[in-house]
């Protein structure tokens, strides 16, 4: 199993690129089940996740050529798709449950089995069955597989979700695209990757209208065409590369993230802590002050603060002066990244859902484990400004996510090696 060795504290200056959006390259590919022309995709990150749902499609025999600088992923049907996900492919990722909406809506039928992933927090896959139910879906729960059926395909409908919930939004979204009549949600999640999702679709033909801050009027269409497109960057990788260049007193270049309105939130509670930061072209230039200010901050729901960055920023809040707070309000076991960071010096409080978080912490390097994809980020970014080596285990979590991540920490100045 992979690990890093850390030698710190790193200086930290230069130029970053940042890559695709995994979370919204996973419900792009997963649509592709509602296409018989091929789809050219492009920007695609090569991470775990996205070989995962790679794996997932080939399995229902989807054919898939990726270029050989592995940027660029063309997707073909089959003639015969197959409607199995198998479970050994679909426990390893979350978003596998995404291929249950462009099956049941393009092939009436799917066997398909409970999905997996990070483990930092229940996420129950019921706003996604209800809502499809409410298109017509029928399905039975057996042996840990979903058995659907929509023999007359799936019909318009209202939907309301009782609670905000990206998953489940992508999934209708993707259901809808081809059900006899029109589908209204109301209630959903607005992340920047779900609307990512829509600009793809309707580049293909779907006939999606937002009718609201929260809802979406969906025309079924009988039919998606041939499509090219181009995935967005990444925005939590984009944030955790301007965290790594406050909390080391850097300064970074940071390419690739094209509308820095989506960081908003992130980018103005940085300039708080204590970041100057200028936009140009494409780029946003990032620097870090050795003083850093506390901050209280609250996970939400877009356009709120991501819970992806909460790590990140929980490790920069321990290098501030004074006490800070952070409330999870998405994931009631995101801070399973606090015990680690305590071996390394940090003094941070669990009460409920609330992190408390005493600043002007001395990292000393340790051995640390990771948990998930977002506490591997964060722990790497403590290791980097803490003295003396760290080992930072179990890296196939940050594997899902972050493409290329130690060469581009080495290249702006850390010295990071991976053992095998």
């Amino acid at each position: 199993m992979d690990k890093f060795v850390i030698n710190g504290p790193c200086k930290i200056k230069g130029k970053i690129q940042v890559s695709g959006s995994k979370n919204a390259s996973l419900p792009i590919l997963a649509s592709t089940l509602l296409f018989d022309e091929p789809v050219e995709l492009r920007n695609i990150p090569n991470v775990r996740d996205i070989q995962v749902m790679i794996n997932l499609l080939r399995s229902l025999n989807k054919k898939i050529i990726i270029s050989k600088n592995k940027k660029k992923i063309t997707i073909y049907n089959s003639k015969k798709i197959n409607t199995f996900a198998p479970y050994s492919l679909v426990k390893t990722m979350r978003a596998s449950i995404l291929v249950l909406g462009g099956l049941i809506s393009k092939h009436r039928k799917a066997i398909c089995g409970y999905p997996g992933g990070c483990a930092i927090g229940e996420r129950p896959i019921n706003y996604h069955l209800d809502a499809l139910k409410k298109l017509g879906m029928k399905y039975v729960v057996k042996k840990g597989y979903i058995h659907a059926t929509a023999k007359n395909g799936l019909k318009g409908n209202n939907i309301r979700f009782k609670k905000i919930s990206v998953g489940a939004t992508e999934n209708l979204i993707i259901a809808a695209c081809l059900a006899n009549g029109t589908v209204i949600i109301r209630n959903i999640g607005i992340e920047p990757e779900i609307k990512d999702l829509c600009w793809f679709l309707c580049s293909a033909g779907a006939n999606i209208k937002w009718i609201g801050k929260r809802a979406v009027k969906i025309i079924g269409v009988k039919k998606l065409n041939s499509t090219s497109y181009s995935v967005m960057g990444d925005r939590i990788e984009a944030a955790t590369w301007c965290v790594l260049a406050v909390l080391t007193a850097g300064k970074l270049k940071i390419n690739g993230f094209n509308n820095v309105k989506l960081l908003k939130t992130e980018l103005d509670a940085l300039q708080k802590i204590g970041a100057s930061i200028k936009y140009k072209e494409n780029q946003i230039e990032i620097q870090g002050k050795k003083k850093l200010k506390k901050i209280n901050l609250t996970t939400k729901e877009y356009e709120g603060f991501a819970t992806d960055n909460a790590p990140m920023f929980g490790v920069l809040l321990c290098k501030a002066n004074g006490r800070s707070t952070i409330t999870e309000t998405i994931f009631e076991n995101r801070f399973m990244w606090v015990a680690e960071a305590r071996r390394l010096g940090a003094r941070i409080a669990i009460k409920s859902n609330k992190a408390i978080i005493e600043g002007n912490a001395k990292f000393q390097g340790t051995d640390l484990m990771s948990s998930d994809l977002r506490a591997s980020v964060g722990l790497v970014l403590a290791a980097i400004s803490s003295s003396g080596r760290s080992v930072v285990h179990r890296v196939y979590m940050l594997d899902r996510g972050m493409e290329r991540f130690e060469h581009k920490l080495r290249s702006v100045g850390v010295d990071v090696k991976r053992v095998s």
